[in-house]
């Protein structure tokens, strides 16, 4: 997409009034969440302040601004580090359910797969593989905060989350193959380096945990007020994202491998909070408004058939793990499975900055998010009032 001839109204290069233009706008997020019977995730509302203030809307803010850009991806490769640190991997019960979820999910992939071809005959995009990756995929970080939030238990639960954790997985990794076929060599080869690059992280890590290094090293920089572990992890996550760049991956890869490599030992709960605070306090927000400023809804009054490709793709994603009730899986549990947003994101992030995509279908993939985002938490909801748990109304 090229999108250098626009002119924008408000501000330029990035200065502390356009950094605190978006903050306020990101207050939207936070908003539009805080009415607990709504059960909007925060990063719709700042999705939706990105484009009012971006091209969609007041043009206040130019996402193609190197310095915002820069910022937005460094967001980027915090929200995919807390996403991947959001997989359950030490969770026994998960565990457990391993088998059951990966037949799942591999039925999943089957249909997702012929899904994909057809949606991209019908549209006549060529993205059928894209397209399949984006019905078949999940996201841990939408779905464990819903069932924590509404107390969701039993076994059909954990066998949820494995498959959740599998689907977020699987598609993290494909999404840079699929999006530029033609360079699956070279995508294949970045994506093998920063996958070795975080196993070996994981190894050292693990290391360190068993020698009792990591526990000598939280108490002194909690003694220190040093902050040693959360320097630490930024300095290892911009190397990653620095491999990833230069192997001409996407930086999602490098934080979500990383994220999966930190649970995996087991993360601080200091150090937790500590990310949760860079990242959901400024960082996160600035990529997500990025995004929504990027996203240009005009292009799907231009191309009504962009917003019926979104539709399409939502339905079909929910279709396609609704499914799985042939399996044994409860319906609304399955539909929870289909909610999805970090995949569809960093799909349209990626797109719009390769220019992969065609007019629209960026914003096209970001409303089948939507989609599936608001049919999965009220299908979460019904399911907790079902069995009696959480809270149904706020």
């Amino acid at each position: 997409m090229a999108h250098g001839s626009e002119k924008f109204a408000g501000f330029g290069a990035v200065t502390f009034f356009l950094l605190a233009a978006i903050g306020v706008a990101a207050l939207l997020g936070p908003l539009l969440a805080a009415p607990r019977r709504w059960r909007v995730p925060v990063v719709v509302g700042e999705l939706a302040a990105g484009m009012v203030i971006g091209r969609s809307g007041l043009q206040l803010v130019d996402p193609a601004e190197p310095t915002f850009n820069f910022l937005a991806d460094v967001g980027f490769a915090l929200v995919m580090l807390v996403a991947g640190t959001h997989v359950p991997l030490r969770d026994a019960a998960l565990r457990s359910s391993l088998v059951r979820a990966g037949v799942r999910q591999a039925t999943v992939v089957v249909l997702a797969a012929a899904a994909g071809i057809g949606v991209a005959a019908l549209f006549g995009t060529g993205h059928a593989a894209l397209y399949a990756v984006l019905m078949a995929s999940s996201s841990a970080a939408l779905v464990l905060p819903i069932v924590s939030s509404l107390g969701l238990r039993g076994q059909g639960v954990a066998a949820t989350l494995a498959q959740v954790a599998l689907a977020d997985t699987l598609a993290i990794v494909a999404l840079p193959l699929v999006l530029a076929p033609q360079s699956a060599p070279r995508a294949a080869f970045g994506s093998l380096a920063v996958l070795a690059g975080a196993g070996a992280i994981y190894f050292i890590l693990r290391a360190g945990e068993r020698a009792g290094v990591q526990q000598r090293l939280h108490s002194f920089s909690e003694q220190r007020k040093f902050a040693l572990e959360l320097r630490l992890q930024l300095a290892i996550l911009f190397a990653l994202a620095g491999l990833a760049v230069w192997s001409h991956v996407s930086i999602m890869l490098a934080g979500f491998s990383f994220g999966l490599a930190v649970v995996a030992v087991g993360e601080p709960r200091r150090l937790a909070r500590q990310l949760f605070a860079i990242t959901e306090g400024f960082l996160g927000p600035l990529f997500f408004v990025w995004l929504g400023a990027s996203l240009q809804l005009q292009e799907l009054a231009v191309h009504p058939e962009m917003i019926l490709l979104g539709l399409t793709l939502g339905l079909g994603a929910l279709g396609v793990h609704a499914s799985m009730r042939v399996l044994g899986q409860e319906l609304p549990l399955g539909l929870l499975a289909a909610s999805q947003l970090g995949v569809p994101v960093a799909a349209a992030t990626i797109g719009i900055q390769q220019g992969l995509l065609q007019p629209g279908e960026a914003s096209a993939l970001i409303l089948g998010a939507l989609v599936t985002v608001a049919v999965a938490t009220a299908a979460a909801g019904r399911h907790a009032a079902r069995a009696g748990t959480g809270f149904i109304a706020g």
